[in-house]
C-alpha cells in the first residue's frame, strides 16, 4: 500500500495542525480542513477499486450474453469446450467438451470464463 503513504502522512500532519495552536477554531478533528482529505480518498477508492469491477463485471456480462454456437470458451473449472446450443433467452448452454465421443454438458452461463475465438489465432 505505498501509494496510500503519502496520503496518509498528509492525513497525520493535518490533524496534528489542527490540534496544535490555541486558535484553531473549535472544528475539533473532523473540522473543515480534513474534509478535502477525506474527499481525495473517497475519489481515489472510486477510481482505484469501484470504477474497474464495474468496468469488469460490465465486459463479462456482455460476453454471457454475446455467446453464441460454435464458440470456443474455457470455464471457471477449466475444462475447455464448445458450444453447441446457446439459447438468447435461457441462462443454460450446451457444450461440447469431446469430439471422439459426443460428451456434452449442460452448464450455465455464469460459468464461462472466457471466449477463445480471438485468441486461437494469437497463440
Amino acid at each position: 500500500m505505498t501509494l496510500l503513504q503519502p496520503f496518509l502522512s498528509l492525513g497525520t500532519t493535518l490533524l496534528a495542525q489542527q490540534g496544535a495552536g490555541p486558535g484553531t477554531g473549535g472544528g475539533g478533528a473532523f473540522g473543515l480542513g480534513i474534509m478535502p482529505l477525506m474527499l481525495a480518498i473517497g475519489v481515489l477508492f472510486y477510481w482505484m477499486v469501484l470504477r474497474p469491477e464495474s468496468k469488469r463485471r460490465a465486459a463479462q456480462e456482455t460476453m454471457h450474453k454475446e455467446l453464441k454456437k460454435n464458440d470456443r470458451i474455457l470455464m471457471i473449472s477449466g475444462i475447455y469446450g464448445t458450444v453447441v446450443n446457446a439459447p438468447s433467452g435461457s441462462d443454460e448452454i450446451t457444450i461440447k467438451v469431446d469430439e471422439s465421443s459426443n460428451t456434452k454438458l449442460r452448464i450455465t452461463r455464469s460459468a464461462v470464463q472466457s471466449v477463445l475465438n480471438n485468441k486461437e489465432g494469437s497463440e
